[in-house]
């Protein structure tokens, strides 16, 4: 045992560390049982935390100030609803369809503002004066802390956890003083993040405004003159249905509303399909694809890897005549909001719903086309724009490597973090 530290539960931690049980030094408070369609984004006197957005919008730690928090519907808010969230108090997801039940946020900086912990939730309250603010809200959250949940975890579709399990488990605390420099260290980093995300907003929020004025012929580049002309997509494009005959294993694809056409495995985290793949379309490289009965979601994309892959038979797929359309601007005009809009009016307006947008109708949307140079050249502007904002994307993942690298040794009293 290296000297300063001793055993415990958790493995070595600092002499002057502690291990507690959660279930002994917190108190479980009410939730309630409100679905996602008994809350608004608008306006409320109460707020509601849903366990969806715990999982996959909130931080570790919740600045209700700067966070937005859906509100009740002023008709579905009872009496009885009495548990009001403080600051230090953490909510935890306990459901979720994988391992990433049990994520939790700690709720800060609270004022005036009432809130509520909902759906799928455990609220626990911390005792008064053993954790500084925010010190428990990153601790769990930690990598040591997730791997005791994971043992927890019931079920195989739907991932649950027991409140008494909860209790049971066990983190490190160390005294306040060094739980305070922790807490300094690591919010230096959740500023950093905050920042670099609000500037992926930015960027990406500006190249939406230059698409909209791009694709529309409302702003020009340099060089370029001439009216666009109208054309029925079947102009310029073929249906495509090639079925996998050979059964064989190809990358499946799933189509998602703003990245297109994404490998499913990487988006959802396992492969998804059906036992034969065989009823699956194979979507050849530089083909696109759309969602047949769900088209006015935005759910089309476009292959461009070097493999082909497969897509679920509710998919319909072609392709372009490259000497007319360059593909990479028409699947922006395809994404765009105009679009979906148009889709979404002609799945509302087909006699037969259930039988979705097929090809013999979305072939005929008309689409605003400038002259095949130009197309490259807007093409070539936003793919610019795209590799800016992925430049940035990949400073946000470093600082999100670092912190949770941090949060590591930090958390566990690996490394101490004497003075700041």
């Amino acid at each position: 045992m290296e000297q300063g530290y001793k055993q415990s539960p958790l493995g070595p931690i600092p002499d002057n560390w502690e291990v507690r049980k959660l279930g002994e030094v917190c108190a479980f408070l009410r939730t309630n049982t409100l679905s996602r369609n008994q809350l608004n984004d608008v306006n409320g006197d109460i707020h509601n935390i849903h366990y969806g957005d715990v999982l996959v919008k909130y931080p570790s730690i919740i600045d209700v100030q700067k966070q937005s928090i859906p509100f009740i519907n002023s008709e579905d808010y009872k009496e009885s609803m009495i548990d009001f969230i403080e600051d230090g108090d953490i909510v935890l997801a306990d459901t979720a369809e994988d391992e990433t039940v049990g994520k939790a946020c700690e709720i800060a900086n609270i004022g005036s503002e009432k809130i509520l912990s909902g759906l799928h939730t455990m609220l626990i309250r911390p005792q008064k004066g053993l954790f500084f603010p925010c010190f428990l809200g990153y601790q769990v959250n930690s990598v040591s802390y997730r791997k005791q949940l994971q043992a927890l975890i019931q079920g195989i579709k739907v991932c649950s956890l027991g409140k008494q399990a909860i209790a049971n488990t066990y983190f490190a605390v160390p005294p306040l003083p060094e739980q305070q420099r922790i807490v300094s260290v690591l919010s230096l980093w959740d500023t950093a993040i905050s920042k670099q995300t609000a500037l992926i907003e930015k960027l990406t929020l500006r190249k939406r405004g230059l698409m909209q004025q791009l694709l529309t012929g409302r702003k020009r580049l340099k060089g370029f003159e001439g009216e666009w002309k109208k054309y029925a997509i079947k102009s310029f494009a073929k249906e495509v249905s090639i079925r996998n005959t050979d059964n064989k294993d190809y990358v499946v694809l799933s189509c998602t509303k703003y990245d297109g056409l994404v490998p499913s495995l990487e988006y959802f985290g396992k492969q998804i399909y059906s036992n034969d793949l065989s009823t699956y379309k194979v979507v050849p490289k530089n083909h696109f694809a759309y969602a047949t009965n769900h088209i006015e979601e935005g759910s089309i994309g476009y292959q461009a890897n070097s493999n082909n892959g497969l897509i679920s038979p509710m998919y319909t797929v072609f392709e372009t005549d490259k000497e007319k359309v360059d593909d990479t601007y028409l699947f922006a005009v395809l994404k765009s909001h105009h679009l979906i809009y148009l889709y979404q009016a002609m799945m509302e307006g087909s006699i037969n719903r259930r039988g979705g947008l097929r090809w013999d109708s979305f072939s005929t949307i008309k689409v605003n086309l400038p002259s095949l140079e130009e197309q490259k050249a807007i093409s070539g502007f936003l793919q610019r724009s795209d590799k800016e904002i992925e430049i940035q994307k990949q400073k946000l993942a470093t600082l999100q490597e670092q912190k949770k690298g941090l949060m590591q040794v930090l958390l566990t009293g690996k490394k101490r973090v004497n003075k700041f």
